[in-house]
C-alpha cells in the first residue's frame, strides 16, 4: 500500500471508492493507516445507485464505518439511465460521481479496491472474447483518464480471501453484494465456475498466473506503444480529408507493429477502434496488393494510392 501511494504528492488528498464490500473496506482501513505517514489527506465516497432495495441503508452503513475509521466519509446518490445496458450505465454514473467528488476535495487520485481475483477474471473474460493482447492486459494498476483523473488500484496483488480475512480479524462488518452471486453475469460465472474448475484440473496458482500474464503484456504493450509513436512520426502524413501512411514503411515492419500502427492511426484520426479482421484487410493493401479498391471501415475508408495507404472520412 505504501509503495502504491508513494507517487501521490505529499499534502494532497486521495478518495477511496467505498462500496462497503470487503475489498474496498480493507482498502479504506489500509489508507487510514498509511496516509498520515505519507502526509496525505483521505476521504471516502460511497455511490448509491438506487438499483437494489435498501441500497441507501447499505451506503449509509458503509459511510458510518468509514467515518469510524477516520475518513472524511461521503455518500452520493446517482441516477442510472440504463443506456448501453445496466452494468455500463451504472459504471458510467459511478465514475462521473467519483470524478466530481475527487474535484470537490482536490484529490490527486481515486483509489479502487480491485484485487488479484478481479484481475484474473478480467483476463479470462478478455481471452474468451478473443480481444487480443490489449484486453489481456487486464486492469491497469494506475491509469489517468482523458479528464485528468488518476485511478489507482493498490490491492491488485492481494487475493480476495485476504481482504475478507482482514475485515473479519478487524471486526469490520462488510456487505455482500447479491449481484456477486447472480450467474446471469459472465464475471460471476467465471468466478464461481470457471476459475474453480481450472484450479481443480490444472492445480493451484491459476489466478496468480493470469495476473502475471496481464502484467507481462502491459510491459510489452508499453514497449510497443513507444516504438509505434516513434515510427509514426516518420511515416504518417496529413492528406486531404484524412491521413496517409507510407506503404514501404508499413511493409518494412513486422506484422504485429504494422497492425498496431494501422489501428492507432485510425483511432487517433477518426476515433474508431478497428477489429482484427478490419485491421488485417487494411494490412492486405500493403502485403497482398492486387489492385483491390477502397475498404469501407467504421468512420472512414482506406485505399492504396501510389506509395501511400490513405485513410479518409466519408464525404
Amino acid at each position: 500500500m505504501r509503495t502504491a501511494l508513494a507517487d501521490v504528492p505529499e499534502g494532497s488528498a486521495v478518495v477511496v471508492a467505498l462500496s462497503g464490500g470487503a475489498d474496498s473496506l480493507a482498502l479504506a482501513a489500509a489508507v487510514v493507516f498509511e496516509a498520515p505517514k505519507l502526509g496525505l489527506r483521505a476521504a471516502s465516497v460511497t455511490i448509491d445507485h438506487g438499483l437494489q432495495a435498501g441500497s441507501d441503508a447499505v451506503a449509509a452503513e458503509a459511510a458510518r464505518t468509514a467515518a469510524h475509521l477516520g475518513l472524511d466519509a461521503r455518500v452520493v446518490r446517482v441516477d442510472v439511465d440504463g443506456s448501453g445496458g445496466p452494468e455500463a450505465a451504472a459504471r458510467d454514473a459511478r465514475n462521473r460521481a467519483l470524478r466530481a467528488t475527487a474535484a470537490e476535495v482536490g484529490a490527486a487520485a481515486v483509489l479502487l479496491g480491485h484485487t488479484l481475483d478481479d484481475q484474473a477474471e478480467t483476463v479470462l473474460l478478455g481471452l474468451a472474447r478473443g480481444a487480443g493482447a490489449g484486453s489481456l492486459q487486464g486492469i491497469a494498476p494506475v491509469r489517468e483518464d482523458d479528464e485528468g483523473v488518476r485511478w489507482m488500484r493498490p490491492l491488485l496483488a492481494v487475493r480476495r480471501e485476504t481482504t475478507r480475512a482482514f475485515c473479519e480479524a478487524s471486526d469490520l462488518e462488510y456487505w455482500n453484494d447479491p449481484h456477486n452471486s447472480e450467474d446471469r453475469f459472465a464475471r460471476v460465472r467465471v468466478r464461481e465456475r470457471v476459475l474453480p474448475v481450472l484450479e481443480a484440473e490444472l492445480g493451484p496458482g491459476i489466478a496468480e498466473a493470469l495476473a502475471r500474464t496481464a502484467e507481462q503484456l502491459r510491459e510489452d504493450t508499453e514497449a510497443f506503444e513507444e516504438m509505434i509513436h516513434e515510427t509514426i512520426e516518420d511515416i504518417v502524413e496529413h492528406a486531404e480529408a484524412g491521413i496517409s501512411v507510407s506503404v514501404a514503411a508499413l511493409a518494412a515492419n513486422p506484422a504485429a507493429l504494422r497492425n498496431r500502427i494501422i489501428r492507432l492511426v485510425v483511432d487517433s484520426e477518426f476515433g474508431v477502434s478497428l477489429t482484427r479482421s478490419q485491421t488485417i484487410e487494411v494490412a492486405r493493401l500493403v502485403t497482398d496488393w492486387s489492385g483491390q479498391g477502397p475498404i469501407d471501415l467504421p468512420g472512414c475508408s482506406a485505399a492504396r494510392r501510389g506509395g501511400q495507404i490513405v485513410f479518409t472520412a466519408p464525404s
